[in-house]
């Protein structure tokens, strides 16, 4: 586990918890362009997703690991508290709703704003994943939030296969590459939904793909934790 902290002049501070290396950088580049005031401090846990992806399930050693990331990230005093706490890991729902009952500052799940955006805007929701186990996790997230709202909603899950292989092996073209041909031929839908912190760079080369909006959760959650803490 790292923590590295990106200094700032002023501002809140917010706790990021990732389990892929290749989250830190969107998160990061959000920050900065919409709001630069804030404090990002960053913990990294690049095991976790190998471990899912090799168990299969949430565990409960896992949830611990989860609570104890949690903790650290909310550990502060004075100036140095943190505000609020936003998970980057976007298949470990229960785990992180479990830190949510956990600490009494705000946790937010790393879907949940970009999830709201995107049913503001229509019912048909292509969701795309390089990660294989986040589809169906974020299915059923999706399909619940919509439910709370009284909507019926049509979800096109995608898998960009191949593409979380490129941006690790440092092939960025390749990812974004993969990541618009596994978006062709969606037929008509509503809007774009990236599902992890990792596909926000390839919204740019999709975007100017298609005709209906393409949403990233790294935009939409700083834009809802800038929000909640209400700063000038």
């Amino acid at each position: 586990m790292s923590d590295v902290t990106t200094p700032s002049p002023s501002g809140p501070r917010i706790g990021l918890i990732h389990a892929l290396e290749e989250s830190v950088l969107p998160i990061r580049d959000a920050f900065a362009r919409l709001w630069p005031e804030a404090k990002p401090a960053d913990l990294l846990d690049a095991s976790l997703s190998g471990d899912l992806a090799e168990a299969g399930q949430l565990d409960q050693a896992m949830m611990d690991r989860f609570l104890t990331l949690g903790r650290y990230a909310a550990a502060g005093t004075g100036p140095n508290d943190t505000q609020a706490i936003l998970f980057t890991c976007s298949a470990f729902g229960p785990a992180i709703e479990a830190v949510k009952s956990d600490l009494d500052i705000p946790v937010f799940r790393p879907n949940e704003a970009a999830f709201a955006e995107a049913l503001g805007i229509g019912t048909r929701i292509a969701l795309v994943v390089t990660f294989p186990p986040s589809l169906p996790a974020l299915s059923r997230e999706l399909e619940e939030m919509a439910a709370t709202q009284g909507k019926t909603i049509d979800i096109t899950p995608i898998l960009a296969e191949g593409a979380l292989a490129a941006l690790k092996a440092g092939d960025g073209a390749g990812h974004d590459a993969t990541v618009l041909a596994a978006c062709r031929d969606l037929g008509t839908q509503d809007v774009i939904l990236l599902g992890q912190f990792s596909l926000a760079r390839a919204a740019p080369l999709l975007q100017s793909q298609v005709d209906c909006p393409v949403i990233t959760t790294p935009d939409s959650a700083v834009r809802a934790l800038r929000r909640l803490v209400s700063l000038p």
